[in-house]
């Protein structure tokens, strides 16, 4: 088990570049970007190969952890563990809790493969190749970098210049480079040292802990402790989130890379993108004759150089250039595609005002460990939602104060226990719940219960939810 790579993927981040479809409760890594899988589906198949991987250890949030286990069970990934981050402290806390909880599971001299769970990559001979020189350097003691050799400046991304060869193609740093303007990027690239940082890692867990010590021992006592005190919930492993607060918030870069002589850069040729912009999204997407992308109903008439993504209605565009539409099921973004980048600044304005910070939060559609629901039609006293379950999941024994609910199934089979009477619906069947009855709902059978629920009452948050029994520990 010691010889082979443990991979570490990142999926803790939001995205809010990626606003409207990227929200805080489903970010980027779970979305359907680039193909019918999410990317951190897409990146737990890539590290599923038992020859040359242990099962991933994922470091998540609480708030993802359900949907986390189930997109590695739909990609048929075993893991190694799931480790729930209590509070966000960038990428340096994240990769020291990998490294302090694979160490005595795997070895000391282990070597993680760090991966962010959001980007895209184009798995050729080339990425494998990659992965087995880095993990080669790795076990000789170097902490190594992927660096992407740019094909055009990018004000997006850090870079990294490279220094004097090591050997088998792994080069030393020389220096770390924020992000750049456009006319310094231009002479990064074109004096041909320079490589995107691409925030992936290949490092050996004594050694990068070792560096720790000495370059940021407060990280390393903080988190290491949260380590040691964290308990085992559903098989997910939380971190102490006093210990953990204590952690700087700081990237790995800052952290490690830039003051440690173990650095080592390793340049490579393979297709990468971290999809964190909509105009990233457009230079990956298959695109018509005009240079426009699409996704979902879109129309384009008389446009060009565009990108426009629906989550249902059809978006039709006339007579425009350079422009990026998503509509979501509860909001549009309309902008110039070429001023991506600064969708980031649009969504803190959203968060300030309490008219709009909901569209940042939640999404139309909500995920639960038991299924989720999405918003239908909200009016004054009343609310519509479809409800989806998965096959043998079942949601809380729950009661109301404020709503009574009706629920009419349109798919698969309900089990509802009521006041506790348990009775089976089938498709056209319906059930009214009234307020302050107890109640559950459960999918007995093979294929997903979809069904419609009416909610009606003087209140309709969902902060109205009395749990009485819960197999996901939420009571």
């Amino acid at each position: 088990m010691v010889d082979l790579i443990l991979p570490v993927i990142l999926a803790g981040g939001q995205g809010t570049r990626l606003w409207p479809l990227s929200r805080s409760s489903h970010p980027k890594q779970f979305l359907d970007l680039t193909s019918d899988k999410s990317l951190f589906e897409q990146t737990l198949r890539r590290v599923s190969d038992p020859t040359r991987y242990a099962p991933p250890l994922v470091i998540t949030n609480a708030d993802y952890r359900f949907l986390v286990s189930e997109l590695a069970l739909k990609a048929g990934v075993e893991l190694s563990g799931v480790l729930l981050e209590p509070a966000a402290r960038n990428t340096a806390a994240a990769i020291t809790a990998a490294a302090a909880f694979a160490a005595p599971k795997f070895g000391d001299n282990v070597v993680l493969h760090v991966l962010a769970s959001d980007h895209m990559i184009d798995a050729d001979a080339s990425y494998w190749k990659a992965v087995d020189v880095a993990a080669a350097s790795a076990r000789s003691g170097r902490l190594v970098t992927f660096g992407i050799v740019p094909k055009h400046p990018e004000t997006g991304y850090g870079y990294i210049e490279a220094g004097a060869p090591i050997g088998d193609g792994v080069l030393e740093v020389a220096r770390f480079v924020e992000k750049p303007d456009l006319p310094r990027a231009e002479k990064m690239v074109a004096s041909g040292k320079f490589v995107w940082n691409s925030g992936m890692f290949m490092i050996r867990a004594d050694v990068f802990l070792d560096e720790l010590m000495t370059l940021s021992p407060d990280i390393l006592r903080a988190v290491r402790k949260s380590v040691q005190h964290a308990k085992i919930d559903l098989g997910f492993v939380r971190l102490d989130p006093a210990s953990f607060a204590e952690a700087p918030d700081i990237s790995v870069d800052y952290a490690v890379f830039e003051k440690t002589s173990r650095a080592a850069v390793l340049p490579v040729t393979f297709a990468w993108s971290d999809l964190g912009s909509w105009d990233a999204v457009w230079k990956v997407a298959e695109k018509d004759g005009a240079q426009n992308a699409s996704r979902g109903p879109v129309t384009f008439s008389q446009t060009g150089h565009s990108l426009v993504v629906s989550e249902g209605v059809h978006v039709a565009v006339q007579g425009l250039d350079d422009v990026v539409v998503v509509a979501s099921k509860d909001a549009i973004f309309v902008g110039k595609l070429s001023d991506a980048q600064k969708v980031g600044a649009l969504v803190k304005t959203l968060k300030q005002d309490q008219a709009t910070v909901a569209l940042t939060e939640t999404n139309s559609t909500t995920y639960r460990p038991w299924g989720g629901y999405s918003s239908v039609l909200v009016g004054e006293r009343f609310q519509v939602k479809r409800l989806f379950v998965k096959p043998g999941k079942r949601l809380s024994l729950q009661k109301h104060h404020h709503r009574a609910e009706h629920w009419v199934v349109v798919r698969g089979t309900a089990e509802v226990t009521l006041d506790g009477t348990v009775s089976t619906l089938s498709e056209n069947q319906s059930i009214y719940l009234p307020l302050g009855c107890t109640h559950r709902l459960a999918n007995p059978g093979k294929i997903d219960l979809e069904l419609i629920e009416v909610q009606s009452g003087a209140y309709l948050g969902e902060d109205d939810i009395i749990r009485i029994e819960d197999e996901f520990g939420r009571t």
